[in-house]
């Protein structure tokens, strides 16, 4: 299954607004504006954009600590996302989520979780509200390689299966649990593998292809959606940047980071797009300038927020 011309088009805009969104919180961040730790999924970008695209608005994401892009493709405001990066009032979460524990409801974005795999069983708890409701609703489940490895995600797993669960498990395996590669800590080569030992639906794609990552997805969500339980794809990708900022990337070469700088998921599927017939030059360049200005100006409004008042710290307490 391809996607639609609307469809594409509006995958390779969330693909770019995930990238200048990204490396504008990175500016930001070395610049002392945000505080605390800063996880980029700068060259993951068609994953969230091409699973998020075939998404209901109802429908529910249960995101990871490198979760940016996925609160973006879920149709979060650029504008009070990144306020709740600066720490901010007006941001989400009034300024106290920061970027592990970023939630915009409304949107059925469960909220980014700064604890490696623990979003999968909230996951697993809000796939099995939507079924005892009968809502139609489907979660997305997001984690990375190194979550794979998590008890909670074996758990996870093995409940939706039991359960049949309306649950999409999207793998970004970007080859790397924070500094350790993948084949130190993972025998077997592809995480979808695993699939079969809960008895489930499971297939690798390559991450950087934002047709193929559409495909499998509409394919997993059909199955979801219409109640033959879980999937597991695993969309094989690349972080150009450190697992956190400020990260020296000692553990990789530079070779490597290059030779998957070639693999760019944006210009891509640029050229599909093209080929297609489906955008033209001057509709890029309008639409690359576009977003910059949309990145722009949620960086003006995130600095122009107030800061939450110190009598806030009192609510929302509950002990």
């Amino acid at each position: 299954m391809e996607p639609t011309r609307e469809q594409a088009l509006g995958i390779y805009r969330m693909m770019h607004l995930i990238r200048r969104f990204e490396e504008r919180v990175a500016e930001c961040f070395a610049g002392g504006e945000i505080p605390g730790f800063i996880h980029l999924s700068v060259g993951q970008e068609a994953v969230p954009a091409a699973v998020c695209a075939l998404l209901r608005e109802d429908d529910l994401v249960a995101a990871t600590h490198r979760g940016h892009g996925q609160c973006l493709a879920k149709g979060a405001d650029p504008r009070r996302m990144m306020a709740e990066l600066f720490g901010r009032a007006t941001g989400y979460c009034r300024g106290r989520g920061g970027s592990m524990h970023l939630c915009h409801l409304p949107r059925g974005f469960v909220g980014t979780n700064g604890v490696v795999g623990a979003n999968l069983p909230i996951a697993v708890g809000t796939a099995l509200a939507a079924q005892i409701r009968g809502s139609g609703q489907v979660t997305v489940g997001f984690f990375g390689d190194g979550a794979a490895n998590t008890g909670a995600a074996h758990e996870a797993l093995n409940l939706a299966s039991v359960w049949d669960l309306p649950l999409v498990f999207v793998c970004e395996n970007n080859l790397y649990a924070e500094f350790t590669p993948q084949a130190v800590h993972t025998k077997a080569t592809a995480i979808a593998e695993r699939a079969a030992a809960y008895k489930m639906a499971g297939v690798t794609v390559d991450g950087n292809d934002a047709v193929a990552v559409f495909a499998a997805a509409a394919d997993a969500l059909d199955r979801a959606r219409h109640g033959a339980g879980p999937t597991l794809v695993e969309a094989l990708t690349y972080r150009y940047r450190g697992h956190h900022e400020g990260d020296p990337m000692a553990y990789r070469t530079k070779e490597e980071v290059e030779s998957w700088r070639q693999r760019d998921p944006i210009p891509r599927f640029q050229g599909w797009l093209l080929g297609k017939g489906f955008l033209s030059e001057a509709d890029d360049q309008r639409l690359v300038a576009e977003v910059q200005s949309e990145v722009d100006a949620a960086t003006e409004f995130a600095r122009q927020g107030p800061w939450p008042a110190p009598e806030a710290t009192l609510e929302d307490v509950y002990a």
